[in-house]
C-alpha cells in the first residue's frame, strides 16, 4: 500500500480547459480586463455626498495572521544622533533649523491585513493563471509573471452584500456556505455588471481585535457554487470580511481552500481578504465607488490595501 488515493483527478485533468485565459495567453490582469473606462466613469457617477468608507484594519504585529506569517516593525532613531554630528549640525540637529527624522523598519509578508492577492498566490499543483508553471516564474525576489505590479489599479463599481443581514444574524459561522440565493437576495434589486466588484459582509470580521483566536480558527465564506455564479456576471473583484475568502471548513474536507484557487487560477479574479465592513454595513451601504491602489512590488504575491467605498 503506498497510502496514496487514486481517486482524486490529476491536476491536468483538473484544470483542463482552464487555460489560456479568455483574455489570451499573456495576459496578467485577470478579471481586471473587466473594467473599462466607461465603467469607470458610470462608477464615479455613484458619488453623491462624498462620504468616505475606510475598509481595511490597522496593520501591527499582533494582528491575526495564517500560521507562518508574521510582521515586525521597529523605529530606527540614529539620525538624531548622526545629525548632530554633520559639520552643518547643531546640539539639537542638522542645520539651523535642527531637523531631525526617524524611520521605521519593516519585516513582514503582504499575505496579512487587509490586502490583495496577486494572481500567482495560488495554484492548481504547480499552475499558476493561465498556466504558468511555478518552476517556470520563480525568482529569488518573487514571480517573473503575475506579480502585484502587474495589475491595474482599481477604480470601479462596488457593492456591498449584508449575507448576515440577509440571514437575520449578527454574524454567520465558520464553516457557513454563502449561496446564491443569499447574494440574489443582498442585491436587493440591483444587477451585477462586467467589471463590478463585489463584497460580502458576513459579521464574521467583528471578531478582529477581539478575540483573534475565534476570527483565525475559522471562517463562514463563498461557496464554490456562487464563486462561479459571480465569474459567470463577469465580476473583476471580490472580497470578504474573514481572513481568507469561502468557508472554513470547506464544504468538501478533501478540498481546502478551493474557493479563491478556483478565482484565482482559473478566473482571474482577484480577491480581498480581511475587509472591514461593519462600518459600511452598519450605514446600509449598498452600492458605491470602490477604489483600491496598490503597492507595485515586482514579483510578490499581493499588497496591503486601504480599500475606499465612496458614496
Amino acid at each position: 500500500m503506498t497510502g496514496v488515493r487514486t481517486d482524486r483527478p490529476s491536476v491536468a485533468e483538473r484544470t483542463a480547459g482552464w487555460f489560456p485565459s479568455r483574455w489570451g495567453p499573456d495576459d496578467q490582469a485577470g478579471a481586471l480586463n473587466e473594467i473599462t473606462p466607461a465603467g469607470v466613469l458610470a462608477a464615479v457617477s455613484l458619488v453623491r455626498s462624498g462620504r468616505v468608507f475606510d475598509l481595511a484594519h490597522v496593520l501591527h504585529a499582533d494582528v491575526p495572521a495564517f500560521p507562518g506569517r508574521t510582521f515586525r516593525s521597529y523605529l530606527t532613531t540614529n539620525s538624531h544622533f548622526v545629525n548632530r554630528r554633520r559639520p552643518d549640525g547643531g546640539p539639537e540637529g542638522w542645520g539651523r533649523n535642527a531637523v531631525n527624522w526617524v524611520v521605521e523598519q519593516i519585516t513582514a509578508t503582504q499575505q496579512m491585513g487587509t490586502h490583495l492577492d496577486a494572481l500567482n498566490h495560488l495554484q492548481a499543483g504547480d499552475r499558476t493563471y493561465n498556466g504558468h508553471r511555478l518552476a517556470d516564474i520563480a525568482e529569488d525576489w518573487g514571480t517573473n509573471r503575475l506579480g502585484v505590479e502587474t495589475l491595474p489599479q482599481i477604480v470601479t463599481r462596488g457593492l456591498l452584500l449584508d449575507v448576515a443581514a440577509v440571514r437575520g444574524v449578527d454574524r454567520l459561522e465558520p464553516g457557513d456556505v454563502v449561496r446564491v440565493a443569499d447574494a440574489e437576495a443582498a442585491l436587493v434589486g440591483r444587477a451585477l455588471r462586467p467589471g463590478d466588484a463585489v463584497l460580502f459582509h458576513t459579521g464574521w470580521g467583528r471578531w478582529w481585535g477581539v478575540d483573534d483566536d475565534r476570527y483565525s480558527a475559522g471562517e463562514p465564506g463563498p461557496g464554490r457554487d456562487l464563486a462561479d455564479w459571480l465569474a459567470g456576471h463577469r465580476v473583476a473583484l471580490t472580497g470578504c470580511d474573514t481572513w481568507s475568502y469561502g468557508p472554513v471548513p470547506p464544504e468538501d474536507p478533501d478540498e481546502p481552500f478551493v474557493v479563491p484557487q478556483t478565482l484565482n487560477v482559473r478566473h482571474g479574479v482577484v480577491v480581498l481578504e480581511n475587509l472591514r465592513l461593519a462600518e459600511a454595513a452598519a450605514a446600509g451601504l449598498h452600492e458605491f465607488l470602490l477604489v483600491v491602489s496598490h503597492a507595485k512590488l515586482r514579483g510578490a504575491t499581493g499588497s496591503w490595501v486601504t480599500p475606499l467605498a465612496i458614496t
